[in-house]
């Protein structure tokens, strides 16, 4: 079975409600394992990242970049960077801000350089803007327009759950994808090995 985890950070529970929706259209492919991790907790036993075949990572937008908690996720995998631990794994990210940019491409960067830095094999997002086919903006999948992961925006004090159609939408697409992206991988590399020996 392929393993995958979404591992986010949420502090007011808009970044958590669109990682559940990407985590149900992940669920959606079959032959994927997958598993919704807090980073705050995973960040105290970076260890068992090993054991994933693929990530999804999240984190509101807070300032221009990752929050602090997640950042020191990505810090407590330090080690795992020394003995190239995660390298070859697939990974991808997402993020949510107030505004429709919010700067959230700079969130999404340090997410792809966190997977660089450990070799790990980035997945964009490929999902077309709906609303240049007439999709009524609002409820467009890929609304923000972002290739390099998925952007929602979730208004400032809002409740969790606010989201415009279209941005669940998205996340459900996101999550999907990346899922059977990750299951073709890995049944090639499976392929490939038994190949090999």
């Amino acid at each position: 079975m392929t393993k995958l985890a979404i591992i986010y950070h949420s502090a007011h529970g808009h970044t958590e409600h669109i990682a559940r929706r990407v985590l149900e259209g992940a669920q959606q492919v079959d032959g994927v394992e997958v598993r919704l991790i807090k980073a705050e907790d995973i960040g105290t036993r970076p260890d068992d990242l090993v054991d994933f075949d693929g990530f999804i990572l999240g984190s509101p937008t807070y300032l221009g970049g990752v929050s602090g908690q997640f950042k020191s996720f990505m810090d407590a995998t330090g080690r795992l960077w020394r003995t190239q631990g995660l390298k070859g794994k697939l990974a991808a990210g997402f993020t949510v801000s107030s505004l429709p940019a919010g700067d959230k491409q700079s969130t999404l960067m340090s997410m792809f350089v966190f997977a660089m830095q450990h070799g790990m094999l980035w997945v964009g997002n490929p999902i077309l803007p709906e609303q240049h086919s007439g999709v009524p903006y609002d409820e467009a999948a890929n609304r923000l327009g972002s290739w390099s992961g998925l952007m929602a925006q979730a208004g400032h004090s809002a409740p969790a759950d606010s989201f415009v159609p279209g941005d669940v939408k998205t996340a459900r697409m996101f999550g999907r994808n990346f899922a059977d992206t990750l299951r073709r991988v890995e049944a090639q590399a499976r392929q490939d090995a038994t190949a090999e020996a």
